[in-house]
């Protein structure tokens, strides 16, 4: 029987994992994985589950038995792919499992901005609304974001779906063409003209070697003073010194981020300074509905099942 093992059980807590009970392997789930764990936890695995746990070559050289990698993600910049296709390992991701919890965190967290919903709700827990001489506190200007332009850099299918429900609130939509891009698609504008025009600008790429902070100091020197950054992608788009100097300075109104270039970031991460003004910050958890997490073991169930059957699916490399 196959040997399944899962080290980062507590990546998904409160799902059901009855449909990996019924596969025809025996399961092994882990909490969580540290890096001196991973060789002695996956040594007798053939199919070897995984959120963010890295996987290098030097690991993957010593688990002669490994077959498949499923990743719980879609993002696989923790897996050695070529090392793996060396090996003879298959490596399959997730797709697409998000493409509601995702936008729908990204305007939460416009909203939470522009509707001023965080210092409100602290100027009432220091008691100014009690004693407000009107009905009323209006210490904190709201925008509305009808009319507002709203910039996608990077259009796949979280893009496009977080662009509908910005659609849905009135906004314009913006495409950005890619910032290397010798040629203008139709429906779209240039990187730079789309960065200056954007009311908001909402981040939707995967991290890779060309697109390490997308977003750097001259970058965002392009965008509007009262421009507002979205961030749910990847934390490497954005140059983070670069990024705390803009709020500091007004040279940018606001940035709400649910992913950072570190995680877990450190306590002296610059983007934790509590006096950082416009910057709101969650904890990578944008993906993370129930219903999304769900959706992840559902995927792998179908991974694992199309390996088991001689038909992968989803592969990686």
């Amino acid at each position: 029987m196959h040997k399944m093992v899962f080290l980062e059980w507590d990546s998904l807590p409160g799902t059901d994992l009855g449909s990996w009970q019924q596969l025809p392997v025996e399961l092994q789930c882990y909490a969580n994985t540290m890096p001196a764990e991973v060789l002695l936890r996956a040594q007798a695995a053939d199919i070897l589950v995984v959120n963010k746990v890295r996987l290098n070559a030097a690991v993957l050289a010593q688990l002669p038995q490994l077959r498949l990698i499923c990743v719980t993600a879609t993002g696989v910049n923790n897996i050695d792919l070529a090392a793996a296709r060396a090996l003879g390992i298959l490596v399959c991701h997730a797709k697409d499992y998000a493409l509601q919890a995702v936008p729908q965190h990204a305007m939460a967290m416009l909203l939470a901005l522009v509707n001023q919903v965080l210092p409100y709700q602290q100027a009432i827990r220091a008691g100014q609304w009690s004693s407000s001489p009107m009905f009323c506190l209006l210490d904190y200007p709201i925008r509305q974001l009808a009319n507002l332009k709203f910039c996608v850099l990077g259009y796949g299918g979280l893009g496009q779906a977080t662009a509908r429900l910005a659609a849905a609130f009135g906004m314009q939509v913006l495409i950005a063409e890619r910032p290397d891009a010798s040629v203008i698609r139709p429906g779209r504008l240039s990187f730079r003209q789309a960065l200056a025009e954007a009311d908001v600008l909402s981040l939707h790429c995967p991290a890779t070697a060309d697109n390490h902070h997308l977003l750097n100091a001259e970058r965002l020197s392009w965008l509007k003073s009262d421009a507002i950054v979205l961030n749910t992608a990847r934390g490497s788009l954005i140059d983070s010194e670069a990024l705390v100097s803009a709020l500091r300075n007004g040279q940018l109104a606001a940035a709400a981020l649910d992913v950072l270039d570190v995680e877990p970031p450190p306590a002296d991460h610059p983007l934790l300074q509590a006096d950082i003004p416009g910057l709101l910050l969650s904890p990578h958890v944008g993906w993370a509905s129930q219903q999304a997490m769900q959706a992840l073991i559902c995927q792998t169930t179908e991974n694992i099942q199309a390996f088991l059957a001689g038909s992968p699916i989803r592969q990686c490399n």
